[in-house]
């Protein structure tokens, strides 16, 4: 490896999970404003969380399907530093956001990371997901990574199905910018457990000590 995978801890519901993930030196938390997923937060518990984060530790805040002025009104009140979209949203829908966002894409075959890099080229970054055709995300379930292109032209982060027991075969096989995990760091939906939050940043850390 010769490039620090870079980590994101989604579905934060308590301030001691995110403290947790500080000490860790994890580079990012999400904080899920869909109302449908069993890690929902309400804004303003975000907001609290958000405010305790140290500086440059990015807080970024996953909408599925959401009007636009319901997302900006959520940024404000939590203090998000970035936006995931991890629903149906169009193009044009992002690029009306007009600030960096991240998003998701639910694989299905080798054309969808390609197709996403043309229809969504003015991302900060992509998010690869299993594909569910019920559910938007938080399956946590793994797809096939040899779906994945090689090279891409806008930063991947991979995600689904991700935990101590595959984290390291991950990166290994995809070289990803960074790495996306919730079920896999839970004790039960929403609720982190420490110890595996530790082993899982060890996994990841192990391989930038092996570059």
């Amino acid at each position: 490896m010769n490039k620090r995978t870079r980590i994101k801890f989604c579905g934060i519901t308590r301030a001691a999970d995110a403290q947790a993930a500080v000490a860790l030196g994890v580079d990012a938390l999400g904080f899920v404003f869909h109302p449908a997923s069993p890690r929902y937060i309400d804004p303003l518990k975000a907001a609290l969380i958000i405010s305790g984060l140290p500086p440059f530790m990015a807080a970024v805040g996953l909408f599925v399907d959401v009007a636009l002025e319901k997302v900006r009104e959520i940024v404000g009140q939590s203090g998000l530093s970035i936006v995931q979209f991890h629903g149906n949203e169009s193009p044009d829908y992002c690029a009306e956001y007009a600030r960096p966002y991240l998003k998701a894409v639910r694989v299905v075959d080798q054309h969808s990371v390609a197709q996403a890099q043309r229809d969504y080229a003015g991302a900060a970054a992509l998010l690869l997901d299993t594909y569910h055709p019920q559910l938007a995300g938080g399956t946590g379930a793994v797809f096939d990574w040899n779906l994945i292109p090689r090279h891409s032209s806008v930063p991947l982060i991979l995600a689904g199905g991700l935990g101590v027991h595959n984290v390291a075969l991950a990166i290994r096989a995809v070289a990803p910018f960074a790495v996306d995990v919730s079920g896999g760091i839970e004790a039960a939906k929403g609720l982190k457990d420490l110890t595996k939050m530790q082993l899982f940043v060890s996994e990841v850390n192990s391989l930038e000590r092996e570059s």
